[in-house]
């Protein structure tokens, strides 16, 4: 299984990060900003740079579409995989018009109302995991997974 990583720098790659065990005996891909936290983390790792910034910036959101299509297409990931927050929009929608399979987090420190992101790609998501059983409340379809601490 080949998983795509599409995620901001920061908390959300850190997020990611603590799946090590999970996807560590699987091929992947990261896309991220090319910020010193991800180089340091992802420096022995796949890694196409996405452009920021991306909250409510529709230009960047433009190239990260186009970049998206690029990505999947060169590495043909099984999965979509993603914490947030806004370069994973792209690669959701594009990746499930190309037949993709989608899995969203929802993350830790949002308990009492969603994310801008996470409201986005729900639709898109062929699995919805939340952290909180509060979170459930605003994703119906949600699976709870608990803490990934």
């Amino acid at each position: 299984m080949k998983i795509c990583f599409p995620t901001s720098s920061g908390g959300h790659l850190t997020h990611l990060l603590l799946l090590k065990s999970w996807y560590e005996n699987h091929e992947r891909v990261w896309v991220t900003f090319n910020k010193k936290d991800a180089n340091s983390s992802l420096e022995s790792e796949s890694v196409y740079w996405c452009y920021y910034p991306t909250n409510r910036n529709i230009f960047n959101l433009i190239r990260n579409t186009f970049l998206s299509i690029k990505v999947l297409k060169i590495e043909k990931p099984d999965v979509i995989v993603s914490t947030g927050a806004a370069v994973a929009i792209p690669f959701f929608i594009i990746g499930k018009l190309m037949g993709k399979k989608t899995v969203y987090i929802e993350v830790y420190d949002r308990i009492s109302k969603p994310t801008l992101t996470g409201k986005i790609v729900y639709p898109f998501t062929d699995l919805f995991i939340v952290q909180w059983k509060e979170q459930k409340e605003f994703y119906k379809k949600a699976k709870l997974l608990g803490e990934i601490i």
